[in-house]
């Protein structure tokens, strides 16, 4: 999904996901490589009419924020991943995530341990 855009794009929404509800001139303060303000609104309003974000008027002007929850990118982007770097194969990605499991804390473990059973049981299996 996001990774269809064009890199200053993905710069943009990727600030608002990290941040929050932005506006312009915040948004030309955050970014690595000034733009001005004409040229960040030009690309707000192209990332509005794809259904990248939305905005929300404020006392401070325009509020820019995902128009897309989080979670659904993540999903978005990590399927993504699984399927350039590892064929498609969520199995293959979980291996690799757990070859790093000297990264993991117990309590991330435990939730690891939870899905999996979960997952499981809506399997029907045991």
């Amino acid at each position: 999904m996001l990774s269809k855009l064009p890199p200053r794009e993905r710069q943009i929404v990727d600030l608002l996901y990290e941040r929050g509800s932005l506006a312009v001139a915040d948004i030309c303060e955050a970014l690595p490589d000034r733009l001005s303000g004409s040229a960040v609104r030009a690309m707000l309003q192209r990332l509005e009419r794809k259904g990248y974000v939305r905005r929300e008027d404020s006392d401070r002007g325009f509020l820019y924020t995902p128009a897309v929850a989080d979670s659904v990118a993540r999903k978005s982007a990590l399927s993504e991943v699984v399927r350039v770097f590892f064929n498609g194969s969520t199995a293959g990605a979980a291996t690799a995530l757990l070859g790093m499991s000297d990264r993991l804390d117990v309590d991330e473990l435990q939730r690891l341990e939870d899905m999996i059973a979960r997952a499981r049981a809506a399997k029907g299996e045991r």
